[in-house]
């Protein structure tokens, strides 16, 4: 790993109290049963797509980290994430909402299958090198599901589409609409070109993980 990766892992594990705090309201998920008429929209329907930066599927939540999904949410209200949609959400959510619907979502779609200690599909060598590179296990897990810490997001199974869209939104800067101010994956993300992003994505998202989309009557 070199100095600059060193660094970030260290800060990365530093962050962790703080970006832990969003978790402090113990969530209730019968609760967060009865608060996530605005997620199901979109994140109750298999294949749906936002077309906000560009088109792709929004991203599966039913079995994420509570910890990562509370974290995300507060990021989108700090305006810290950059999504319009997400924030204007997510500002309309207190703490215990936030904690309430996280909870929700966490135990949402759980199979009780262990997943395997590392993926049964091997990276090319050239992702293998970029996941190297990018020093990708030393916070998301051998497997890409289970993170150093939950409040980093599981990312084994998720959209590869939407992880490229991601993984590119941490490079924007002096952009008013779209970004995430993250240090530690701005660090990462922009050692690689878009095209290593997507390679990255297809790999990670071509990978057995816990996280799904469970259909979801938008009528409650």
């Amino acid at each position: 790993m070199n100095k600059t990766l060193t660094t970030l892992f260290a800060l990365a594990v530093a962050s962790v109290t703080a970006l832990s705090h969003a978790q402090e309201a113990k969530g209730d998920v019968e609760a967060g049963k009865q608060k996530i008429a605005m997620c199901i929209g979109c994140h109750g329907i298999v294949g749906y797509q936002a077309s906000f930066p560009e088109i792709h599927k929004v991203p599966m939540i039913s079995g994420q980290s509570g910890k990562y999904i509370a974290a995300a949410l507060v990021a989108y209200q700090k305006g810290e994430r950059k999504h319009p949609t997400m924030r204007g959400i997510a500002e309309s959510l207190s703490e215990k909402d936030i904690a309430d619907v996280a909870a929700y979502y966490e135990q949402h779609g759980k199979t009780g299958a262990e997943l395997a200690a590392k993926p049964a599909r091997e990276p090319s060598v050239q992702v293998a090198e970029l996941l190297k590179k990018g020093a990708c296990v030393s916070c998301h897990g051998d497997n890409f599901a289970k993170p150093i810490d939950p409040s980093y997001p599981k990312i084994a199974g998720q959209h590869s589409d939407y992880l490229f869209v991601a993984l590119k939104s941490y490079k924007a800067e002096k952009n008013t609409k779209v970004g995430r101010g993250n240090a530690i994956m701005g660090g990462v993300a922009k050692q690689f070109t878009n095209a290593e992003l997507k390679a990255l994505s297809t790999y990670v998202g071509s990978l057995d993980g816990d996280l799904h989309t469970v259909p979801q009557s938008r009528f409650r």
